[in-house]
């Protein structure tokens, strides 16, 4: 049974005046939505108000998400300076995002870029490749290399260009390399946690006020396949 977060067991991976970095967990969902869970945003809000024993709300700015079935660090803002400069850094491509992920089937290169056109299902919450641009796509953009052949699996580091929707999930699929767990997108069995082997592993970015640089690494949960590493 998967454990999700919670005041008590949060992972803090950096804290400044500015910011909070957490490492999600595996069926965590980072901001509310229409299941009604709890989300990481209110349980990161519980843990500043007593941390800090404020009386009245924090403040917590979304800054970025991550699936509910992968796992890794999110950085959240604790001010909305902070919130809308992270906003824009993410908006343009300043903020460097790193994934390890686990695949049965061996790239056909061992580091290539993947371009795609995707497109969102609304309906289904999936996405669609397309070679070339077509009606309502967006491209998408991912560097990978393979770090680590382990007995049976092969593990990627990916480093996103561009931030679409179960991008990393869809394009490492077009290729014939569907993640660990991930039934949505052509794996054939699931997970014992329910998730995918997917973890958001490190973010890099210049700091919204001191503009000093940020690097911020968020360790694999000892869960699965993941031990092995």
């Amino acid at each position: 049974m998967k454990e999700l977060s919670n005041i008590d067991n949060l992972i803090v991976l950096y804290e400044d005046n500015h910011i909070i970095a957490v490492n999600k967990r595996v069926g965590d969902i980072v901001q509310g939505d229409k299941t009604g869970d709890n989300p990481l945003s209110e349980i990161v809000k519980s843990f500043l108000k007593k941390k800090y024993n404020k009386l009245n709300n924090v403040f917590l700015g979304v800054v970025h998400r991550i699936d509910r079935p992968t796992s890794g660090v999110v950085i959240f803002a604790k001010t909305s300076k902070s919130l809308k400069r992270l906003n824009n850094m993410i908006k343009n491509s300043e903020i460097e995002k790193f994934y390890w992920a686990i695949t049965k089937n061996k790239p056909e290169k061992r580091n290539d870029t993947l371009v795609h056109w995707l497109k969102k299902n609304p309906k289904n919450n999936k996405s669609t490749h397309f070679k070339k641009e077509t009606e309502n796509s967006k491209k998408a953009i991912l560097h990978y290399k393979i770090i680590k052949e382990l007995k049976n699996y092969y593990l990627l580091e990916v480093l996103l260009e561009t931030g679409r929707h179960h991008q990393i999930r869809t394009q490492l699929s077009a290729v014939g390399c569907p993640i660990k767990g991930d039934l949505k997108y052509g794996y054939e069995r699931s997970n014992k946690d329910g998730g995918i082997c997917l973890h958001a592993k490190k973010i890099s970015f210049s700091h919204p006020v001191t503009k000093k640089k940020i690097l911020i690494s968020a360790p694999l949960f000892e869960h699965d396949i993941w031990k092995e590493l």
